[in-house]
C-alpha cells in the first residue's frame, strides 16, 4: 500500500546510525517487494532479525486438494466446519482449506485460542472478519479488529491472533501466492486512491504505536514453497521478534471495514467489478454491501444470467437478505462456486420478485480466479449435494 506512515523512534535519515539509549546501535531492516524495486518499510529492531537458533520442518493440515469433475457448481457451509472444541482452535494451525490453486487458496476457522507467531512466505493474506473480535498482533504493532473488518497482512509480516470475546472468532482467509492491493484503476501513477474510488485513505487503519514484547527461544511457524506445494518450518528465535522500536514507509499491514466500502450504483444492474475492493495476482476480490439499487423505470434488480467465460466465481454470503438465491439453500456462512463453463444467475422467481425494489440488504464478499480452483478437504466436507439441481428443480435420473 503506497500510503507512508511513520510510527515509534526512528532515525532522521535511513541507512545511518541509530542508537538505543544505553549507546548501542537498533538493527536496521529492510522490508521490502520485489527485490527492492517497490513499496518497503524500514524496521528498527533492539535485537539482530536473522538470528535463530533452531530451524525443524512443520507440517501445516491438510493442503490437498480435489478437482471439480464433474464440473458443476457447489454450495459449502462453511460453519457446519466449526468445531464443537472451538475455544481450544486458534486462528492459524486450525484454518481449514476451502478451496485453492496456485494462485489463491480460501480456508475458513472459528476459533476461540491465541494463534502461534506465524508468517506467511507464499504471499499475503487477506482475512474477512466474519464474526468475533481480535486483536492482530505484529512486528509493526498491533491492530484491533472485529465484524466486517479486512485485514491486509503483507508477506513474511510475523503476527498472531488474540481472539476477544465470548463468541467464535470467525474467519474466511484469502491466501495469496502474490501481493494483495488496491484496484490499479482506483490509484494515480503515484499510488494515491483516485476520487472514483469506493474508499481512500482515511478508511484504512494500520499500527499506530510499536508493541514491545520480551521472551527467550520463542517459536515462529512459517507457512513457504516447497518441492510438492505449501510446506512449513517452524524457527525459534533467541529472543522476542517483537523488538521493533519505530518503523516507516509504505508496507505495513492494515484493517479496512467493509461498512467504508461506497457502493458505486447506476440506472441498470452494474456488473461485479463495480464492487471490486482489491487484486491479486490472477485474482481479484469483490464485495456486496447493502445499497440503493437501479433506478430506471424498467430496471431489474437482481443480477441476469452470466457465464464465467475466464474466471471461477466464488461468493462468501455473510450477512443480509439474499433475494436472488431464495430456494437454494444458501444463507448466512455459505459459500457458493460457480465455475468457468457454466452458466449461473438468480434462483427461479427471484427476478419478478425484485421488479420495483429500491434497496438491497446483502453482504458478501466474492473472489473471481482466473484459473480453475480446485476443492479442499474442507470444502468437501461442507458440501451440500443438492445445490446443483436447484434451478431446474430435477436432479440426476429424477
Amino acid at each position: 500500500m503506497a500510503f507512508y506512515r511513520r510510527v515509534g523512534d526512528v532515525p532522521p535519515k535511513r541507512h545511518t546510525q541509530h542508537r538505543t539509549p544505553s549507546g548501542g546501535l537498533f538493527y536496521e531492516e529492510l522490508m521490502g517487494e520485489e527485490g527492492f524495486s517497490s513499496d518497503s518499510s524500514l524496521l528498527y529492531h533492539v535485537g539482530v532479525p536473522s538470528a535463530i537458533v533452531d530451524a525443524t520442518p512443520y507440517e501445516w493440515p491438510d493442503q490437498t486438494t480435489t478437482e471439480n469433475r464433474p464440473l458443476k457448481p457447489r454450495h459449502l457451509r462453511l460453519h457446519e466446519l466449526t468445531s464443537p472444541d472451538w475455544k481450544a482452535v486458534d486462528a492459524v494451525t486450525g484454518r481449514r482449506l476451502v478451496l485453492g490453486n496456485a494462485d489463491v487458496r480460501i480456508s475458513y476457522v472459528a476459533a476461540g485460542e491465541t494463534s502461534p507467531l506465524y508468517r506467511n512466505a507464499v504471499g499475503d493474506e487477506c482475512v474477512y472478519v466474519e464474526s468475533g473480535a481480535a486483536t492482530v498482533e505484529t512486528v509493526f504493532g498491533a491492530l484491533t479488529v472485529g465484524r466486517g473488518d479486512y485485514v491486509i497482512l503483507p508477506r513474511a509480516t510475523t503476527h498472531r491472533w488474540v481472539p476477544a470475546g465470548s463468541e467464535p472468532l470467525r474467519l474466511y482467509v484469502i491466501e495469496a501466492s502474490s501481493h494483495i492491493t488496491p484496484p490499479k484503476r482506483y490509484l494515480s501513477r503515484y499510488g494515491q486512491l483516485l476520487e472514483h474510488a469506493p474508499y481512500c485513505e482515511r478508511d484504512l487503519h494500520g499500527p499506530a504505536e510499536p508493541l514491545l514484547a520480551e521472551g527467550r527461544d520463542v517459536e515462529v511457524l512459517v507457512k513457504h514453497r516447497g518441492s510438492r506445494g505449501i510446506t512449513g518450518t517452524r524457527y525459534v528465535y533467541p529472543a522476542h521478534p517483537f523488538d521493533v522500536v519505530g518503523w516507516d514507509g509504505c508496507l505495513y499491514p492494515y484493517r479496512f471495514s467493509i461498512a467504508d466500502f461506497e457502493p458505486i450504483t447506476g440506472r441498470v444492474h452494474q456488473p461485479p467489478p463495480v464492487h471490486q475492493v482489491f487484486e491479486g495476482h490472477n485474482f481479484v476480490i469483490c464485495n456486496f454491501v447493502p445499497r440503493k439499487v437501479d433506478y430506471h423505470p424498467m430496471s431489474v434488480p437482481v443480477p441476469y444470467y452470466h457465464s464465467n467465460v475466464d474466471s471461477d466465481e466464488v461468493m462468501f454470503y455473510c450477512g443480509g437478505n439474499y433475494e436472488a438465491r431464495r430456494g437454494s439453500g444458501i444463507g448466512p456462512g455459505s459459500i457458493s462456486l460457480h465455475p468457468g463453463g457454466h452458466s449461473h444467475g438468480p434462483q427461479p422467481g427471484a427476478v419478478e420478485r425484485s421488479l420495483g425494489v429500491e434497496f438491497v440488504d446483502e453482504l458478501a464478499v466474492m473472489v473471481d480466479t482466473f484459473r480453475p480452483l480446485e476443492l479442499g478437504e474442507a470444502g468437501l466436507a461442507g458440501e451440500d449435494p443438492a445445490y446443483a439441481w436447484t434451478w431446474s428443480g430435477r436432479g440426476p435420473g429424477s
